[in-house]
C-alpha cells in the first residue's frame, strides 16, 4: 500500500498544533504510517488536523513582534529594525501582508478526501474532524480574501495527468464577493456541527464559525460600501477586486445575524472578562494572559512549555530594566495611540501637558497624567510611573533645570553631576534615550500580551500566553458596527456600551452618539496590536486617508481626536522630565514634553495599490488566468 506522500508536509510536531488541551497537544509523528493506517484511529488523524491548524496564518502575533510594530501605532526600538520601520513609514510594499498557500488548501482538500472515506472512524469523529477542516479552509480563505481579493477557489485536490497540457489546472480568480460569500456559507454549514463548549478554545467551536462569518460578513459589506463611495478606482472589470455597494445591506444584516447568534448564548457561554472588576487596567491585560476558564476567548493559538511550543514575546517586549535577562522594550506605543484612550466623561483630549496659559503643568506623580482615562489605557500600554511584574518601570528623559536646559544621559540610568555638585542618576533605566535599542524611547512599553509570570522574560522558558484570534468583544463591536448600518443605532449602542463599560466609561452613550467616528474609535482602543487596524483602515478604505504620506505635525496630532479620517503618519513621544529647582515648590515634580524622534525620518505612505496585495509574476506566468491587481506598478 503506497506511503501517504501527499501528507509528509502535514506529519509534523503535532504538539505544535494551537489548542489548550494537553491530548491535543502531544501527538506522535506519523510519517511511518500508509495511509490507511493514518485515518484507521481518531488520535492518529487527530495528529495531522494539529498540523492544519498550526498552519493558519495572520497578521500582529505573538509570534512575530515586528508585524505589531507598524502605522504610527508604535516605534521599533531595535538595533537595526528601526531603520525597517522608518522605511514602512515611508510606503509598504505593493506585496506586503500577501500570502497565496496553496499548498496548504491541497494538503487540507486532501485531509477531507481521506478522512470522508475512511471506514474506521466513528460517524462522530468523522463529523467533527471534517468540520473543522472545512473551518480552517474557510479561514484560510478568508485571510487571502483580505490580502488578495478573489482568488482561485479551490475546493478538491487537483492531479496532473501528464496530458502535456497543464490548463485544465488552471483556474481564474473568483469575484472578490464570491470567496467571501463562500467563508459565510461554510460558517453557516458547519456551525451545527461543531460543539458549542465555550471551554474548547484552541479547536474550531460553534462560536468560532459564527465568529468568523460576522467578520467575514462585516468586512464584505463595508467594503461594498465604502469602496464604491471612497475608492472606485480600486477595482478590476471582473470584479476580482470590489463588491457591488447592493451587496452592503445584504452582508451588514449577515454579520449582524451571526454575531447575535453568539451574543444569545446558543454557541455556548461566552462573555466579556470581568474577573478584576477592582482593578479595571489589569483586568484587560488579564484578558490576554488568563488561560484559566477566560469566557472571553473564542478560538486561539495556543502554547505551552511541556510541547516545546513557546513564544518569545515577553522577552522582547517587556521593561527591560530588572527583567530575566536584562531583554526587551522593542515596541514602544506611540503618544498617537495613548491619547486616542478617552476620558471617562466620554471626551476626547490630548494627554495634559500645558494648561490654558500654555504653562507646563507639574504633576506630583507620573501616572497622574493619565488619571481619569478609559482603563484599556493601562492594559494596553505600561505607562510612566506604572508597574510590571511588581517592579516600577523607571521611564523619564532627564532633569529639567532652571533656565531651561535639559540634563541627561546617553546610556541607562546614566549618572551626572547636578548643579548642586552631587551626583546623581539623571535618566530612566528603562530610558527614553534617542537610539538606544530597547529602551521606551516613545516613552511607553506595550503591555497588552505581556506574560506576568516568573520566567517568562527568560529564553530557557520564554512564553505560554495564547494568541487570540477571536473573541467576544470583538464579536459585540462586530454587532454594534452592523447595527449602526443597517440603522438599528440604539441597538449598537446596547453592544458598545458593554464594552466600554468594562473599561469604565459608565457613562453610556445614547443612540445620537454613535456615529461612524464612534464605530471606527472604539475598535481603534479596544483592539489595539490584535492585527485588526491594518484589515479596518483597509476595508473602510481609510488607509490611504490616514496614512497619507504626509508628514505630521504636532497641531495636527493634538487636535481630531477621535476622528476617523484622522492622518497618523508619524509615531510621536510623551517624555517624562524631573523638575530640578531646590528650594522651590515644583523641585523633582514632573513635566511632559510632546516630542518625535530624530529617527523618524519618514511618514507614513499607503497607496491605493497597497489595498490588494501584489500576485507574484511567477504565479500568473504559470496561469494566465490570473489578472493582475489594479493601481500596481
Amino acid at each position: 500500500m503506497k506511503k501517504i506522500l501527499q501528507l509528509t508536509m502535514l506529519l509534523v510536531l503535532a504538539g505544535a498544533a494551537g489548542c489548550n488541551d494537553d491530548k491535543f497537544l502531544n501527538k506522535e509523528p506519523l510519517s511511518d504510517l500508509t495511509t490507511d493506517e493514518v485515518f484507521s484511529s481518531s488520535p492518529q488523524v487527530f495528529s495531522i488536523l494539529a498540523n492544519l491548524y498550526n498552519r493558519q496564518v495572520d497578521i500582529a502575533t505573538v509570534k512575530s513582534w515586528m508585524t505589531m510594530a507598524d502605522f504610527s501605532e508604535s516605534f521599533v526600538s531595535d538595533n537595526g529594525a528601526d531603520q525597517v520601520a522608518i522605511l514602512r513609514r515611508t510606503s509598504w510594499n505593493y506585496d506586503s501582508w500577501n500570502s497565496w498557500d496553496y499548498a496548504y488548501i491541497r494538503d487540507i482538500n486532501l485531509f477531507m478526501e481521506r478522512a470522508e472515506k475512511a471506514t474506521v472512524l466513528s460517524e462522530a469523529d468523522k463529523t467533527r474532524f471534517l468540520a473543522e477542516a472545512r473551518f480552517l479552509r474557510a479561514n484560510y480563505y478568508f485571510e487571502l480574501v483580505k490580502r488578495m481579493g478573489g482568488v482561485p477557489l479551490i475546493l478538491k485536490t487537483l492531479v496532473y495527468d501528464y496530458s502535456g497540457s497543464a490548463e485544465y489546472l488552471q483556474f481564474p480568480r473568483a469575484k472578490e464577493h464570491e470567496v467571501y460569500d463562500f467563508v459565510i456559507s461554510e460558517a453557516e454549514a458547519i456551525k451545527s456541527l461543531l460543539p458549542t463548549d465555550a471551554n474548547q478554545k484552541g479547536r474550531a467551536t460553534k462560536a468560532a464559525a459564527l465568529a468568523m462569518e460576522a467578520r467575514a460578513a462585516l468586512y464584505a459589506a463595508s467594503i461594498a460600501k465604502y469602496g464604491s463611495s471612497n475608492t472606485p478606482q480600486v477595482t478590476l472589470p471582473g470584479n476580482e477586486v470590489g463588491i457591488p455597494a447592493s451587496m452592503a445591506a445584504g452582508y451588514y444584516a449577515k454579520a449582524l445575524t451571526a454575531a447575535k447568534e453568539i451574543i444569545s448564548g446558543s454557541a455556548g457561554a461566552y462573555s466579556l472578562y470581568n474577573k478584576k472588576p477592582n482593578d479595571l487596567q489589569e483586568n484587560f491585560a488579564s484578558i490576554f494572559y488568563d488561560k484559566g476558564n477566560n469566557p472571553e476567548s473564542i478560538w486561539v493559538e495556543d502554547f505551552q512549555l511541556k510541547t516545546v511550543k513557546v513564544h518569545n514575546f515577553t522577552i522582547a517586549n517587556q521593561p527591560r530594566f530588572g527583567a530575566e535577562e536584562e531583554e526587551g522594550g522593542r515596541i514602544n506605543p506611540s503618544l498617537n495611540l495613548v491619547q486616542a484612550f478617552e476620558k471617562i466623561d466620554n471626551t476626547f483630549a490630548p494627554i495634559p501637558v500645558k494648561d490654558a496659559s500654555g504653562n507646563p503643568i507639574y504633576y506630583d506623580k507620573q501616572i497622574d497624567a493619565f488619571a481619569g482615562r478609559d482603563a484599556r489605557l493601562g492594559g494596553t500600554v505600561i505607562l510612566p510611573g506604572s508597574s510590571f511584574k511588581l517592579r516600577p518601570v523607571d521611564i523619564w528623559a532627564g532633569y529639567q533645570l532652571p533656565n531651561g536646559n535639559i540634563l541627561s544621559g546617553d546610556d541607562r540610568g546614566s549618572q551626572r553631576p547636578l548643579p548642586d555638585g552631587t551626583t546623581a542618576q539623571v535618566v530612566g533605566f528603562d530610558g527614553p534615550i534617542v537610539g538606544k535599542e530597547h529602551t521606551a524611547q516613545t516613552g511607553f512599553y506595550i503591555r497588552k500580551y505581556l506574560d506576568p509570570a516568573i520566567g517568562s522574560g527568560s529564553r530557557g522558558t520564554q512564553s505560554e500566553l495564547p494568541y487570540i484570534r477571536y473573541r467576544y468583544a470583538e464579536v459585540l463591536l462586530n454587532a454594534a458596527e452592523a447595527a449602526f448600518e443597517t440603522g438599528n443605532v440604539a441597538e449598537a449602542a446596547g453592544y458598545m456600551n458593554q464594552v466600554r463599560a468594562r473599561a469604565g466609561l459608565v457613562t453610556p452613550l445614547k443612540a445620537a452618539d454613535i456615529t461612524f467616528d464612534r464605530i471606527v474609535h472604539e475598535r481603534r482602543v479596544e483592539l489595539a496590536f490584535e492585527g485588526h487596524l491594518l484589515n479596518d483602515m483597509k476595508r473602510w478604505r481609510l488607509a490611504h486617508v490616514v496614512w497619507d504620506g504626509e508628514r505630521l505635525t504636532e497641531a495636527e496630532l493634538l487636535a481630531n481626536i477621535g476622528k476617523a479620517n484622522k492622518k497618523s503618519t508619524q509615531p510621536y513621544s510623551l517624555l517624562p522630565y524631573k523638575i530640578y529647582n531646590p528650594g522651590q515648590p515644583n523641585h523633582n515634580k514632573w513635566i511632559y514634553k510632546v516630542a518625535i524622534s530624530n529617527l523618524v525620518t519618514g511618514s507614513n505612505r499607503f497607496r491605493l495599490g497597497n489595498y490588494y496585495s501584489f500576485i507574484n509574476d511567477d504565479i500568473r506566468s504559470r496561469n494566465p488566468k490570473i489578472v493582475r491587481q489594479p493601481n500596481q506598478d
